[in-house]
């Protein structure tokens, strides 16, 4: 296992919330950007508040799976930009593939318990 993946396998499993900000950033947004995103992806079911999803940036800027990558607007209408670095980029695409994997156990639980009953 190269020392990239094995790096990013640490991070793993993430939460929901997690997931869904550095699903948001595969293009770069500002926070009111992430949290818009978030909110459509998933259908209304996950609203990340500003502390929630700031005190997340805070982490995951600490944790190097997201850098700044500049700011939008002038004056006091000026936002933060996010994106994902690399290793960021890793931890999602690995923990999409761990969760793809649980998806289809959970396809093949249900059909071998007859569905929802």
């Amino acid at each position: 296992m190269r020392d990239v993946e094995r790096g990013a396998r640490k991070f793993l499993p993430l939460s929901e919330a997690t997931y869904l900000i550095l699903a948001s950033l595969t293009e770069p947004r500002h926070g009111y950007g992430i949290m818009q995103d978030v909110e459509a992806v998933s259908g209304g079911r996950v609203r990340l508040g500003p502390g929630t999803l700031y005190g997340a940036l805070t982490n995951l800027l600490r944790q190097k799976l997201i850098r700044r990558s500049g700011e939008t607007g002038a004056g006091d209408e000026r936002r933060k930009v996010y994106a994902l670095t690399p290793l960021g980029e890793k931890v999602l695409v690995l923990e999409g593939e761990r969760l793809a994997s649980l998806s289809r156990l959970a396809s093949d639980v249900s059909k071998r318990l007859g569905g929802a009953r």
